[in-house]
């Protein structure tokens, strides 16, 4: 990370959703480290309160715990996690999605129609609502991200991944359409990230025969959320982090 990358977090406030998971836990910590104050938001207390205690542990300044569950949250929950957030901290200068469900790997054909429903909730509908109830205060920012997490099934459609996968192409559209709504007259940078194989819970349900000693960890793709939320000029964007680990975009 540059020194200005460094400078640019002091201060600032970001949300982090997914914050007790392997990759939200790990840039939810490298932000405080740079200066930011960090709003933990997930599904289960427990895990949010071990990153709280890491941060406090390093020194950092103190985070706030949003737990809510993004299977059964609306519009208004997240209206009042972003009125807290204006109360207490006064502004908010981006927002990490990284929350996210697998569901099944099924066909299609035999697919529950309550899980499909309840996957395309928690990784495409709240995520949306979630930012729409944070755009006033992005907006009032001076430099402000929204950057969505996403996969390389959403690219392209792959059998068994079903209610991921589309919930994933959602993703990716909705980056680029809140990214040609916000061009005009924000400052506001909005994109979406594919990290890659990262060792996690969610890649452990999707790939069980898989040596988990075999993937990179989280902390390897740090650099590349951390750039996204901060200098980079980039919006309406799908990158991959193995492009920032390979110096690609690091410019």
């Amino acid at each position: 990370m540059s020194v200005t990358e460094q400078a640019f977090f002091t201060s600032r406030v970001i949300l982090v959703t997914g914050a007790g998971g392997a990759i939200g836990s790990a840039v939810a910590k490298a932000l405080a480290a740079q200066g930011a104050s960090i709003v933990l938001m997930g599904r289960s207390l427990g895990p949010l309160e071990k990153v709280y205690d890491a941060i406090i542990a390093a020194g950092h300044a103190q985070p706030a715990i949003c737990p809510l569950d993004f299977a059964a949250t609306t519009f208004e929950d997240f209206q009042q996690a972003v009125g807290m957030i204006q109360q207490k901290l006064g502004r908010l200068d981006g927002l990490l999605h990284t929350a996210a469900t697998l569901g099944s790997l099924t066909p299609v054909e035999h697919f529950d129609a309550y899980l499909w429903s309840r996957v395309l909730q928690v990784n495409l509908t709240a995520p949306m609502l979630l930012t729409r109830a944070c755009l006033p205060l992005l907006k009032a920012a001076p430099d402000a991200a929204i950057l969505f997490s996403t996969s390389t099934v959403g690219q392209r459609g792959r059998a068994y991944w079903g209610a991921y996968g589309v919930a994933q192409a959602g993703i990716e559209n909705l980056t680029q359409t809140l990214a040609d709504e916000l061009e005009a007259n924000t400052a506001l940078r909005v994109n979406s990230i594919d990290p890659g194989p990262v060792r996690s819970r969610l890649r452990a349900l999707a790939y069980p025969g898989e040596d988990p000693n075999t993937l990179p960890g989280a902390e390897t793709v740090i650099p590349a959320y951390l750039h996204l939320m901060s200098t980079s000029d980039v919006s309406g964007q799908r990158v991959r982090a193995s492009d920032y680990l390979n110096d690609t975009l690091l410019v």
